[in-house]
């Protein structure tokens, strides 16, 4: 058993490049954030070892694992040292550098790769219990007691863009829409990066709320569960649901102001697409001005055809909501002079 096997706390505190060395479709999966996967076994690999310790058990699994690795050392190697490379200017404490290396439960993959960096006068620790027990500290974040403030309001009223002047202001955000990448909506997905998975967009946000002070206000945009394929952690959503709640007025003008300026530069196919996917919710006539504005570039009609739409549907979300407190930002620029009137509802 390798020695220099570190609890989460301690692991994470150590700067250095961070390793995980799991397969690349556990990666994807979920991994800890700002780590290299460089993988011991690729995903065939891992699936044929696999199939050996069920049938076979775990001495033959071993063997063919060993295989494996006197195949591609020399590969795993270069990696490993081209990344470990460019961090070599980050000390830590004491000027010690070290490289920090996990797998899946803090085993025999993540301790191989140590033994064999050792070798060369590296400095190799190992996460104890490896990514499982992530896992259950990102899970357990969201049941401490959070003072969360939503913020609210129709589409258009500028909510991203007020969170974001609030995180450049210092205040405690989380972006779970920039952390999903998309915006909600069935046009929610224009623009944006390849969703992560649901785990890795859980990871996110844990790992934003570590860098909070929790007795702080929180503040995030009122979402649904689901955010494209995301879905909010379930704790952290129900604590959103009872939170206290900031409720943004802007008028028409303004809303379809913003619209314009966020979809119009988009490709008319992808928006023409976009409004097909809800045309049984918008209605054939509906539908059909959309449809037409768009190709004629018309952008205020094709907002107004689908405003009404998503204004029923957040009414209906808003029911039962209570502790909201009305924040009227019509015609006002969305500048450091709105922080005051935020803190005067709060």
């Amino acid at each position: 058993m390798y020695f220099k096997r570190k609890e989460l706390e301690k692991f994470r505190s150590f700067k250095g490049p961070l390793i995980d060395v799991r397969s690349p479709s556990e990666y994807y999966k979920g991994h800890l954030p700002n780590s290299i996967n460089i993988p011991l076994f690729d995903n065939e690999e891992r699936s044929i070892i696999g199939t050996i310790y069920k049938k076979e058990g775990r001495k033959k699994a071993v063997i063919e694992g060993l295989k494996f690795f006197e195949k591609k050392m020399e590969l795993l190697l270069d990696n490993l040292f081209m990344n470990i490379e460019s961090y070599k200017t980050v000390p830590n404490k004491n000027n010690e550098f070290f490289i920090r290396i996990y797998c899946s439960r803090g085993g025999m993959r993540s301790q191989s790769i140590a033994w064999l960096l050792e070798k060369y006068k590296l400095n190799p620790i190992t996460l104890k219990g490896g990514y499982k027990i992530y896992r259950r500290w990102v899970l357990d974040s969201f049941s401490k007691n959070l003072n969360i403030i939503v913020i609210g309001g129709k589409t258009g009223t500028g909510k991203t863009r007020l969170l974001s002047l609030l995180e450049k202001y210092k205040y405690q955000t989380i972006d779970l829409e920039g952390f999903a990448c998309h915006r909600g909506s069935t046009f929610g997905g224009l623009g944006m990066k390849e969703q992560p998975s649901n785990e890795q967009f859980e990871n996110k946000i844990a790992e934003k709320l570590n860098s909070f002070k929790f007795s702080n206000n929180i503040f995030v945009e009122a979402e649904s569960a689901n955010i494209g394929k995301c879905k909010i952690p379930h704790e952290f959503f129900n604590q959103m649901k009872h939170a206290r709640r900031i409720e943004i007025l802007r008028s028409e003008s303004n809303r379809l102001d913003e619209l314009i300026d966020t979809y119009s530069v988009f490709k008319k196919e992808e928006l023409q697409e976009s409004v097909l996917r809800i045309k049984k919710r918008l209605g054939p006539q509906r539908t059909k001005i959309a449809l037409e504005s768009i190709n004629n570039e018309k952008w205020d009609l094709v907002c107004r055809s689908v405003l009404d739409y998503y204004d029923k549907c957040y009414e209906f979300e808003k029911v039962g909501k209570t502790n909201i407190r009305i924040l009227d930002l019509t015609d006002k620029k969305y500048d450091e002079s709105i922080l005051e009137l935020i803190n005067n509802v709060l």
